[in-house]
């Protein structure tokens, strides 16, 4: 572990969802989160379409890295959903790259059309797309110079424009076929979870049905027991001092899960079946719809200012992640 400076972290409003609701307006994110829905349904039915037995898959940067037709298809049936309602949006998709449209809108997709995909090489049930669309807020101030243009962004920038009140991550969905289960927020309107499974019944953190939407209110901070979440990446040093943070930060938890998705572990943590979930050099596709439900459901969240960088969400102490140098562009996927 090196002893260069300390992650950035995000402003008191962006870290906790307790912060002032974003401006902007709401008719418009609610719009974005209906496109959100319907990509990631229709990425997840392609997800839907696998059998029983072990899926074919290519590796990509490392043993375990892996990628299958699934993840081409679905990722292409997302973006098709995205260009049909809005063609003049930026998406930037996991396995397709960036794709910025000749008038940009200023909106940006990111997506990842299949978000545990060892996992669903080996038929084990958490898999999912996530879809999620950052852009500017329709009556925020001018945007500074450090603001993401049109044609890319950066971290560094998106943070920087959203601690200036002018950008924001709007609309998010998740959808796992394998559990019949939905997540969404848009800004300033909570986080909701559609169960097709599982009753929300006594005691629950969900408020409603499995017929219809279930808001979702996170964990209990003073709970017994609690449970952190985390991920490894395929580098060995990556994983070394992946492996070494974790044990810093166990003090106060009971025991961990690594649940083979960064989307659903932040899901996990919005509707309080885990209590915290903190990972060190996810991508954006990764989090940046699992960040905002986090978020929504009253949650502070942890966002990375660079790359690699900590990502972290529920009741954790932000201030005990370690820092790693950031000198080499390490490969982290699930």
């Amino acid at each position: 572990m090196s002893t260069s400076p300390k992650h950035l972290h995000p402003s008191t409003a962006e870290a906790a969802s307790t912060g002032p609701v974003p401006a902007g307006d709401s008719a418009l994110r609610r719009r974005l989160l209906a496109v959100a829905r319907e990509a990631a349904a229709a990425g997840a039915a392609v997800l839907a379409e696998r059998g029983r037995g072990r899926v074919d898959a290519d590796t990509k940067s490392a043993a375990g890295d892996w990628v299958t037709d699934f993840d081409r298809r679905a990722e292409i049936a997302v973006r098709d959903v995205i260009a049909a309602a809005r063609p003049n949006d930026a998406i930037t998709g996991e396995e397709y790259g960036r794709t910025v449209p000749e008038n940009p809108s200023g909106y940006r997709w990111s997506i990842d059309p299949l978000d545990g995909t060892a996992n669903f090489v080996r038929g084990i049930v958490y898999y999912c797309t996530s879809v999620a669309v950052f852009g500017p807020l329709d009556d925020a101030p001018a945007a500074p110079a450090a603001a993401p243009e049109a044609g890319g962004h950066s971290l560094a920038a998106d943070g920087a424009a959203m601690d200036a009140g002018t950008h924001a991550w709007l609309a998010a969905a998740i959808n796992a076929p394998a559990l019949g289960a939905e997540y969404y927020a848009a800004a300033g309107d909570g986080a909701w979870l559609v169960d097709a499974l599982q009753l929300a019944g006594p005691g629950s953190r969900r408020d409603g049905s499995p017929a219809r939407a279930q808001r979702l209110h996170g964990g209990d901070r003073d709970e017994a027991g609690k449970l952190l979440a985390t991920g490894f990446g395929y580098d060995a040093d990556r994983r070394q001092f992946q492996v070494g943070a974790l044990l810093g930060l166990m003090p106060g938890f009971a025991n961990v899960r690594r649940i083979g998705s960064a989307a659903l572990d932040l899901c996990l943590v919005a509707d309080g079946t885990l209590d915290a979930y903190a990972e060190y050099g996810t991508q954006e596709f990764d989090w940046a719809a699992g960040a905002l439900i986090a978020a929504e459901a009253g949650l502070p969240v942890l966002r990375p200012r660079a790359n690699p960088g900590w990502q972290a969400a529920g009741h954790l102490d932000f201030d005990a992640l370690p820092a790693e140098e950031p000198a080499a562009e390490l490969p982290a996927g699930k």
